[in-house]
């Protein structure tokens, strides 16, 4: 009877194998056991009973290892077994064989099959009903090993288990006398809740039930009989069933009482145990009504702290400490299950911050945080009446326990923490089960505001990161806060940071502006002050997501400063994640708003500037000369003198980058480096890539700075390009294409860069002869690496139009587009769209150097190239509309470049006809949006080409039919638009073909613009005034080409049409101000000059004898000309009118 109490004690067991022993050696003692264990018989007898326990205790006492060779069926069949020779009155027997489950399946990772499950489920059950209530702990946790990941298999028991009179239920009510019996019972849901990918969820109805005993838990207070670490861990066990509710059984909090009850005990529990805090919370947080998603008005400060989410904190005397040296580096805490103990912690809490903008630590002397208790609810503030300028942390020798008592107090801080971390996991995963709009209604219950002079600073998220002992639980709450401020861009947006207070309330932009400078006041004071270098990474992070979705274009100067120049030193620290993260948070500074004023300025300040202001909490730095070492290329000087100067001080973050990417790496910096091949001499590979990618930032944003170092930059593309490792080869053809379309960009017709301040094409041809020279072709043709193939097909694209004709010859061309047609017959998907949009820019480029004096470039095309191109690009029409919106568009830029000579080939007759019909079929098909509006666009390319003769080839009225079908019936708007524009492209009257294919022409014009405001779809509706422009235009246009013979038919059409189309044409001239895509004339009086030209013109026909339409089309558009100028006032106009 006594063996229940001697676990472990007995003699007997084989010796602990060998580290060297193979697998099957290390499980012979389990099989040796098992086997005498399954000889034995049912057995009442005293002596029986003694050998099982015996048996049990050599089990359970055995060692065992990973790998140890024992089979998971093997410990199935011995625990089925076990249960055949335990009858349930012999209670002793039936704990320690639940202590023998308990351990096996813990100890050898074993979860149980599922016909070996239904036995030992059924047993364990009745054990549970049949057995003394002594016993019940070692049953649940046998339970709880069984039930862990195999929830979905327990169907058949679950109304034993959560029905109305459930065993779990019972024994985790809050009725349960027994505390540790309680804690058991919601450990075993929490493991029934967990599910395995790809296996059946928990049935909603059991996930409710659940959910709900997991809540009330987290909702009750401690009783009175429980000890401080079981009341932890029950507290664990609750958020991690919460947590496997919402990550594996997807459960949605769709309820506002229900979410808001959860967020309501979960912030209660992120600051559980926390030294010097204890805070109330209500049972629900409800959400402020946010005016960007329901249009009321903003909400009062005093009404944003009502009762109901802002649970309150009462100050107690403060206890002074004195203050100790920071330590580098705290030991983090021992994962555990909540099963074993954990190693205790030392070091102690953190003390609160002052209000102000020091960001470097106190001298000695600061004071602790004030101790806080339970007040009235309705608020969740502590004081910080002291008067230091920051904070510190001390050691644990300085609490107000004894050193009698400092193991226990130790070990139970460590459990809160614990509990503390569960809390933050739960949040996470519940930031994640719901929509962000949604979550944004309790953000001032989470983040910090800044509070009104003489007020309380709230108790939010940066509470836990400032004041928290354990770094992992800072580390924790900073993910939380990564996390919610991740993708709340549109919700920051409205932040306006104005000095008026004279105001009856705070409108919300200015709440959410203080927000944001508050997050960044208490990160940046949390940044020097942390000395663990994972939680230091986790800081930086966080400012990086808070910097990227700051809305700075609205808020006053000074935040990034402060932020750029609090991260330098960090670009040294010794932890290559420190280092990885900073130079993250430096590209989202310079990607953020880009260009921004503050920036620019920050770009070019000395490179010491700011170097030395958080020094004293990174020691390690290297001098601030550091970064003058990067390389001079043979091309620098020439890059310097031909690019404009903008600046006589170097961007010091430039040559970092280029430093870091190509340099050895310094000593100093080498201790925890990770990522980096063994002997590699360069800095670790996340290093380089996150500052090729920061330079990538530099080169979109900042090109005006970025421009002086375009041959530098070219050396380390081409050594990028040149390494084994894909990863920083994509980085570099990354970095190329960035280079390059912000160069297309400075040579924009609408471009505001000065023409002398633009990088002059010779520099940007020998930049790409540079490029093309090197190893870019070779990542063109690197097949091992799809993505590698697709970033140097977008870098190929974006070779400026006006340098192209002068790159070495055609022959170079020729290569390119043979590249870029390979890679259109990759299997990747990815690298197909890539080579299609590489295609259609390569092509737009033809089209550009069509316009060039010079027609060599034309004449020594290869007309076979033009066929592969052409063939490929018909191919890819019928590829996914990824990759067909740019064949299509490639197609119709090169319909548009064929010359003569290529055209009255045989050859080349088939295949255009091929590519037309590619087109036409590809403009009426049921496509994206893209495919579509691009066919349209390229069927007006091929109109543009006179030598393709459009007055007799056969497919000439299939284009037109298409066109016209889709101006008046396509869903989409601007679709409709182009194809309008398309059919106003041809110059010449015979280019419209018959009589009858002008009319049809001429009437699906006029169909269009009557149903210019038919759709059912809203976001239609802007398009509506774009649309009637480009009608407007194309029946002018038409109009100024009409025949004698086409007459009639556009009477007839005015005579029943004509009143709408007059207001349309009179709203077209009055217009003229909006700028579109379509080419229309954008100034009004461009507009008239068409419409009297198009009177002019028809003025000028010679009418067929008797035909009353010409009369009848003149005074149409002399009316609408005289109602224009009568509205407009141009009384000069009118009389030139009335003269012609």
């Amino acid at each position: 009877m006594a063996a229940a109490q001697v676990v472990g004690s007995l003699p007997g067991g084989p010796p602990p194998e060998t580290p060297g022993e193979p697998p099957f050696e290390q499980g012979r003692g389990f099989r040796c056991l098992s086997a005498r264990l399954c000889a034995l018989r049912p057995d009442d007898s005293s002596s029986g009973r003694t050998e099982i326990h015996l048996l049990f205790d050599q089990l359970i006492s055995e060692t065992y290892s990973e790998g140890s060779g024992v089979a998971p069926e093997d410990v199935s069949t011995l625990l089925v077994q076990a249960c055949r020779l335990v009858p349930l009155n012999q209670n002793h027997l039936v704990s320690k064989l639940s202590q023998l489950i308990h351990h096996l399946l813990n100890t050898l990772q074993v979860i149980v099959d599922e016909q070996n499950l239904d036995f030992l489920l059924a047993y364990t059950i009745s054990a549970i009903q049949q057995c003394s209530s002594w016993t019940h702990m070692q049953i649940l946790q046998a339970l709880a090993a069984l039930v862990y990941c195999n929830g979905s298999k327990c169907q058949k028991y679950l109304p034993d288990l959560l029905g109305k009179s459930g065993l779990l239920m019972k024994l985790s009510d809050l009725a349960q006398s027994d505390p540790e019996v309680r804690r058991a019972a919601v450990h075993c849901m929490a493991n029934l809740c967990l599910s395995v990918p790809g296996q059946p969820y928990l049935e909603e109805r059991y996930q409710n039930i659940c959910f709900q005993v997991f809540l009330t838990t987290l909702q009750s207070p401690k009783s009175s009989d429980m000890d401080d670490i079981t009341y932890c861990m029950l507290l664990q066990n609750a958020l991690k069933g919460i947590q496997s509710l919402l990550n594996g059984g997807k459960m949605k909090l769709t309820q506002t009482d229900e979410l808001g009850a959860l967020l309501a005990v979960l912030k209660k529990s992120m600051f559980h145990g926390l030294p010097g805090l204890n805070i109330e919370m209500p049972t629900v947080l409800y959400p402020t009504p946010l005016p960007q998603y329901d249009g009321r008005p903003p909400i009062q400060p005093q009404q944003s702290e009502s009762s109901a989410s802002r649970p309150a904190v009462n100050k107690k005397k403060k206890s002074k400490v004195k203050a100790k040296k920071i330590h580098q580096g705290e030991k983090e805490e021992e994962e555990s299950s909540g099963e074993r103990e954990v190693a205790p912690v030392t070091g102690a809490g953190r003390l609160n911050l002052h209000r102000g903008d020091t960001q470097c630590p106190s001298p000695p002397g600061a004071q602790s945080l004030p101790l806080a208790a339970s007040g009235a609810a309705g608020k969740d503030r502590v004081s910080s009446p002291f008067s230091s300028s920051s904070w510190k942390r001390v050691s644990s020798s300085e609490s107000d326990y004894s050193d009698a008592e400092g193991g226990m107090q130790s070990k139970v801080r460590s459990y809160q923490a614990k509990v503390r971390q569960g809390a933050l996991a739960c949040f996470l995963s519940t930031i994640k089960s719901i929509e962000k709009k949604v979550l944004y209604g309790y953000w001032s219950a989470f983040v910090p505001d800044t509070p009104e002079l003489g007020s309380p600073q709230s108790v939010s998220l940066m509470t836990l990161t400032l004041k928290d002992p354990s770094p992992k639980t800072r580390a924790c709450a900073l993910q939380v806060l990564s996390a919610i401020l991740e993708g709340s861009k549109q919700f920051l947006s409205v932040a306006e940071d104005i000095s008026d207070h004279k105001r009856a309330f705070t409108p919300f932009s200015v709440m959410i502006a203080s927000s944001i400078k508050e997050l960044h006041r208490c990160l940046l004071l949390a940044l020097v002050a942390e000395s663990s270098s994972q939680t230091l990474t986790q800081i930086i992070k966080c400012l990086a997501n808070l910097v990227s979705n700051s809305p700075y274009n609205r808020l006053k100067l000074s935040l990034l400063t402060k932020v750029w120049n609090q991260i330098k030193p960090y670009i040294r620290h010794k932890d290559v994640n420190v280092r990885v993260s900073s130079l993250t948070l430096l590209g989202a500074i310079v990607s953020t708003h880009a260009p921004l004023p503050e920036v620019q300025l920050l770009l070019q300040q000395p490179c010491s500037s700011g170097l030395s202001s958080s020094s004293s909490a990174t020691p390690h730095l290297s001098p601030p000369e550091w970064w003058k070492k990067a390389p001079s290329g043979p091309f620098v000087e020439e890059g310097a003198v031909s690019s404009p100067k903008l600046s006589s001080e170097p961007c010091w973050l430039i040559r970092l980058c280029i430093s870091i990417v190509v340099l050895p790496r310094e000593d100093s910096c080498s201790g925890s480096d990770a990522g980096s091949p063994g002997g590699s001499i360069y800095e670790p590979f996340p290093m380089r890539l996150e500052a090729l990618q920061v330079l990538a930032h530099l080169a979109r944003g900042y090109f005006s700075m970025t421009q002086v170092y375009l041959m530098e930059l070219g050396e380390v593309i081409c050594k990028c390009l040149g390494e084994a490792d894909p990863s920083v080869q994509l980085h570099g053809a990354k970095l190329l294409e960035e280079l390059g379309t912000s160069l297309i960009h400075q040579y924009k017709p609408d471009s505001s860069v000065a023409p002398d301040q633009r990088v002059p094409v010779p520099l940007v041809v020998t930049f790409w002869t540079a490029m093309l020279n090197g190893p870019l072709p070779r990542a063109l043709q690197n097949a091992e690496h799809p993505t590698l193939q697709a970033s140097a097909c977008d870098a190929l694209s974006s070779i400026l139009p006006e340098a192209f004709s002068s790159l070495p010859d055609v022959i170079f061309v020729a290569d390119t587009a043979n590249a870029i047609l390979m890679s259109l017959q990759d299997k990747s998907l990815n690298v197909r769209a890539k080579a299609a949009w590489s295609l259609g820019n390569l092509t737009d480029t033809l089209i550009v150097n069509m316009e060039t004096p010079d027609p060599s470039f034309q004449e020594e095309f290869s007309g076979l190239l033009l066929l592969k191109m052409l063939q490929s690009a018909i191919d890819a029409s019928k590829d996914k509309d990824k990759v067909k919106s740019n064949a299509v568009r490639a197609l119709g830029n090169l319909l548009h470049f064929l010359q003569p000579s290529h055209i009255e080939k045989p050859r080349f007759a088939e295949i255009i006809e091929e590519a037309i019909q590619a087109l036409i079929s590809t403009v009426l098909i049921e496509a994206a949006m893209k495919v579509r509006w691009n066919a349209c666009y390229a069927m007006g390319n091929v109109f543009k080409n006179p030598a393709l003769h459009l007055e007799t080839a056969p497919w000439t009225s299939q284009a037109y039919d298409a066109l016209t079908s889709v101006v008046t019936s396509c869903k989409n708007f601007k679709v409709r638009i182009r194809s309008a524009a398309a059919l106003a492209v041809p110059r010449r009257r015979e280019h419209y073909g018959s009589v009858e294919q002008y009319a049809q022409i001429w009437d699906a014009l006029v169909t269009a613009l009557q149903k210019s405001e038919d759709t059912t779809d809203f976001l239609e509706f802007k398009y509506c005034a774009s649309l009637r422009t480009q009608i407007c235009q194309a029946l002018i246009h038409l109009l100024s080409l009409a025949s004698p013979s086409d007459l009639s038919c556009i009477r007839k059409t005015l005579e029943l049409h004509g009143d709408m189309v007059q207001s349309y044409i009179l709203q077209f001239l009055k217009s003229g101000t909006e700028r579109d895509d379509t080419g229309a004339p954008h100034h009004p009086q461009e507009r008239d000059q068409m419409v009297r030209a198009a009177l002019g013109h028809i003025n000028s026909v010679q009418a067929l004898a008797g035909d009353p339409a010409k009369r009848a089309i003149v005074a149409f558009l002399e009316d609408t000309l005289t109602i224009y100028f009568d509205s407009s006032g141009s009384q000069v106009a009118l009389l030139g009118l009335t003269h012609q």
